[in-house]
Parts: C-alpha cells; structure tokens; sequence
C-alpha cells in the first residue's frame, strides 16, 4: 500500500519531507555568512574561520560512505528524525561553546548526523508514495532543501545584527528541535519494513567504480565546481563587510537569496542537456562559473554580484548535468554511483572551500578569482577530455 495523491497521509508527509529539508540544510549551511565573525572572535584567519563550514561537510562526506554501505538496513524514519533533533541540539552547544575547535567538532558530528536526512528522504520517497507521484514529491522535496539552506542563513544573519551570533544560533537551534519533534510525530511510519539482513557493500564494489575513469573525470569535475561555489560564497562575504562596501550582516544574508537562481538554472540546465548532451551542457556551465568568477572583479557592487549570480547559475546546471551522466557511466548500482558522487562533491567543497581562505589573505578577492580560475580550467578540461573519448 502507498501513499497515494489527495489522502491525510499524502498532506502529512509532503509537509513532513519539506519542513524536515528545512532543518537538514539550513543547519548545515546557516553558519556560512557569519565566517568573519568567527575569525573575530577566535582571531583566527579566514582560511582556518571557514572550517565551520568545511568540517560540516566533510563530515557529511564521511557519513554519505557509511550509509551507502549500510543503507539497505537502515531504518527510514528513524535516521531522519534522530538525526533532525540531535543536528539542531548541537546548534545550541555550539553557540554556548567558548572553544573554536569544539565547533570545529560539532559541526563534523552534525554534518554525519544531517547526511542521514537527504540519504533517506529519497529512499522513503521511491519506497512509500505512489510511483506515479514520485517526480511530483521530489520536487516538492528538492524545493525544501533549496530554501531551507536560504532561509537558514536569512535566519541566522538578521538574528545576528540584532542581537549576536550566539543567540541567533541558540534561537534557530531551538526552532529546529521544535520542527525535528514535529517532524517525528508527522510524517506517516513507513509500511515498507527494512531488511536487517539485506547484502552490505563491500569496499571492492566501490573501488570498482573508481577504475572507471570516465566516471572519476565526473566525480572530480562535481569536486572543482562545488569547491568553487562553496569558496566563492564563504569567502564573499568578507570582502562585502569590509569598506568600501561596507554591508550589514542581515545585507550579506541577502546575498544568498542569488541560490534561488539555482533552481531556474537546474531546470534549464536539465532541458539543455536532454538536446545536446551532458557533456556540452556541463562545459556551458563551468564556462558560465569561470565567466562569473572574472566578472566578480569589477569595483562595483552591481557587477560583483552579477558576477556571483552567474557562477551561482552555472554552478546549478554544472551539478545537474554531472550528476545525471554520472549514472549513465557505468552499470554498477545507482546507490553506489550517487554515494561516490556525493562523497566526492562534499569532499571537494571542504578542501577547496578552506584552501580559498589562504589565496584571500595572500591577494584579496583577486587571489580568490585566480584560485577559482585555475580550478575551473582543471574541470573545463576534463570535460572536453570526456566528450571526445
């Protein structure tokens, strides 16, 4: 029996998978604006302040491998509830911490703890609704994880100015436990019982897919662009605080309603690539993410968020095409070609995303740009590389 259009439980559920998303990613990405305030107030430098976001990250990185081996036996509700309400309590002993590197601890626990969120919310999707509404159900889904990272942020950002970083992640910690509990006692317990005894992946099955280099090429190209839209938007925003800008807080915050352009972009993208292919439509989009990285150096602010704008976009549609070629890449299965691709797109934005600090303290904006150039070009070449073997 699924869960089928128009019932109680189809309600329950799609409010749910959404407000649920809301937490998952707006705790992950909430701390993203306030990076200068932890350099601050721990005097440390950019590079080291945007571990924040890093160890979040890669922490989700390392659980998206454990749950891709275990994923088969893993109870659905469970894993994205458990981990909603204990991701949202660190929130809280993060703001009460005095230690720079406890957060830096917290924050790796929380991101393993959030990761079990996306992982699961697909498999209760494909595994409880009506197959005929499933596309319907993970937009809907897709749509609660986009603005849930925007509203965090927002959130966090005006909450600051007003009163200081602490207490606005005290406040949305508190707020996200209250929409974590709901969530548990909402969405509808899956008729779908889980295999305790279902097959574990073994290693060799992922190291197989690594020996498909065509695959890699992929894996390292979602690398090179997440790391670059996550060092472009961890780092902006000291350069936007500083004269001659001289930007609020809750005006940085601003800056990331830009993600909404991901959304148009992930469509276009999509349709672009059903035309003329992945691969043309994955160098259309790394081209318009290096485009927008020069265009970011211009004085004005209009242009550098235009710049921005445009390397949000080709951002969007570089993750959309090289997301879906990578399941055309092999016959291996899809659970372990996407977790790879995960493991690898969060790996590449904690290490790229911290390494960008150091170019910013060496050059500025420009040391940014040309870090940004030099990654890009790696995956503009790996990508005309694919398309012609």
């Amino acid at each position: 029996m699924t869960i089928e259009r128009g019932t109680r439980e189809y309600s329950l559920a799609i409010a749910a998978l959404f407000f649920g998303s809301l937490v998952a990613f707006g705790a992950e990405h909430c701390v993203q604006p306030i990076i200068p305030l932890f350099t601050a107030q721990f005097s440390v430098d950019p590079a080291i302040a945007s571990l924040t976001v890093s160890f979040g990250l890669a922490g989700m990185a390392f659980s998206m491998f454990l749950i891709a081996i275990f994923a088969k036996r893993l109870p659905r509700k469970k894993i994205m509830s458990g981990g909603l309400i204990a991701a949202a309590a660190l929130a809280i002993a993060m703001a009460m911490s005095e230690s720079f590197e406890l957060i830096l601890g917290l924050r790796f626990i929380q991101g393993m703890l959030l990761a079990g969120f996306p992982a699961m919310a697909i498999a209760y999707i494909n595994e409880e609704f009506d197959p005929a509404i499933i596309g319907r159900v993970t937009g809907i889904y897709i749509a609660g994880t986009s603005v849930g990272g925007l509203a965090g942020r927002l959130i966090l950002s005006a909450l600051t100015d007003h009163f200081d970083w602490r207490i606005a992640l005290m406040v949305l910690g508190g707020l996200y436990i209250g929409i974590g509990l709901a969530f548990l006692m909402t969405l509808p317990t899956p008729k779908h019982a889980v295999d305790v005894r279902a097959e574990v992946a073994h290693p060799r099955d992922f190291i197989k897919l690594l020996r498909n280099w065509r695959l890699v090429c992929v894996y390292l190209i979602a690398a090179l662009a997440m790391g670059a839209f996550v060092c472009t938007y961890n780092f902006i925003s000291y350069i936007l605080l500083a004269p001659p800008y001289s930007l609020t807080q809750t005006q940085v915050g601003l800056v990331f309603l830009l993600y909404l352009i991901g959304t148009a972009s992930s469509a276009l993208m999509g349709r672009l690539s059903d035309r003329i292919g992945n691969g043309r439509t994955l160098l259309i989009a790394l081209a318009a993410m290096m485009i927008g990285a020069l265009t970011s150096l211009a004085s004005p602010l209009v242009l550098k968020l235009i710049g921005i704008a445009l390397l949000t976009y080709g951002f969007f549609g570089a993750h959309s095409a090289a997301a879906a070629w990578a399941g055309r890449l092999d016959d291996a299965d899809k659970a372990r070609i996407s977790s790879m691709y995960m493991l690898f797109y969060y790996f590449g934005a904690s290490v790229i995303g911290t390494l960008g600090g150091k170019f910013l303290m060496m050059s500025g904006w420009l040391g940014i740009v040309m870090f940004l150039t030099v990654e890009l070009s790696i995956a503009l070449m790996l990508s005309a590389v694919l398309i012609k073997k």
